[in-house]
């Protein structure tokens, strides 16, 4: 497996995607980059992206990339608009929606976040949100919103919510394998979603698995999709 290139979901960062495909990565016997979000976000992915694809063709190597929701977004189009040069496979964790955000409620709940922190600030944001959240997922959040709070945090959410994604059309012209990790019960990443994705491509292999399992054990959503890969 060539080195893995990943991007995170929304409010989410580069620390959760080591330790969330970090071992699964590690056991493939790949090296994994996380890209860090940036108050430039989805730019500076693609920005980065470009320049680990020049890198690999300049060695004669591919690349495979991916991410979490957003992240295997930006990862599916950006492989797309090259049309596959030096890039050997997608790696999509939790897929949110397909073509435009149209009423996904990953989009919507990214909004509403962006709103609360603005409106009221990040720290009364934070405690409202882990009042009604699992203790896993409060924990994971508080951390990572705080971690990205000088990163334009709410920059980050708007943007991500507003990014069309590839259509099923378009994903059907896909160039190269997409390795897919559906989750059975997020309503946020609704595994029909996951399903329409591995059905649309030429060479898709998808591994469902429930929130309820990967949640308290992120390495299980990065094992999912490492896993799918490997069906090929």
């Amino acid at each position: 497996m060539p080195t893995v290139i990943l991007m995170a979901g929304t409010g989410s960062d580069d620390d959760y995607l080591r330790r969330s495909f970090g071992p699964a990565v590690a056991e493939a016997g790949a090296d994994l980059q996380a890209l860090a979000p940036s108050a430039r976000l989805i730019d500076d992915y693609l920005d980065t992206l470009d320049a680990a694809a020049d890198a690999a063709a300049a060695a004669g190597t591919t690349i495979v990339v991916g991410g979490v929701s957003i992240g295997a977004v930006v990862a599916l189009r950006w492989v797309l608009d090259r049309g596959g040069a030096h890039c050997s496979g997608v790696l999509a964790a939790l897929p949110p929606w397909s073509g435009p955000v149209g009423d996904s409620l990953a989009a919507l709940s990214a909004r509403v976040t962006a709103d609360a922190v603005e409106r009221d600030g990040l720290e009364p944001t934070i405690a409202a949100m882990a009042a009604t959240s699992p203790p896993w997922l409060a924990a994971e959040l508080s951390r990572s919103w705080r971690a990205l709070a000088d990163r334009d945090l709410v920059g980050q959410l708007r943007t991500a919510a507003a990014y069309r994604a590839p259509t099923l059309a378009e994903i059907a012209e896909l160039p190269v394998p997409l390795a897919i990790a559906g989750a059975l019960d997020d309503p946020l990443h609704p595994i029909e979603v996951a399903r329409d994705w591995a059905r649309a491509a030429p060479h898709a292999a998808l591994t469902e698995i429930a929130l309820s399992e990967w949640g308290p054990q992120p390495h299980l959503l990065g094992a999912a999709c490492v896993n799918a890969w490997r069906d090929f």
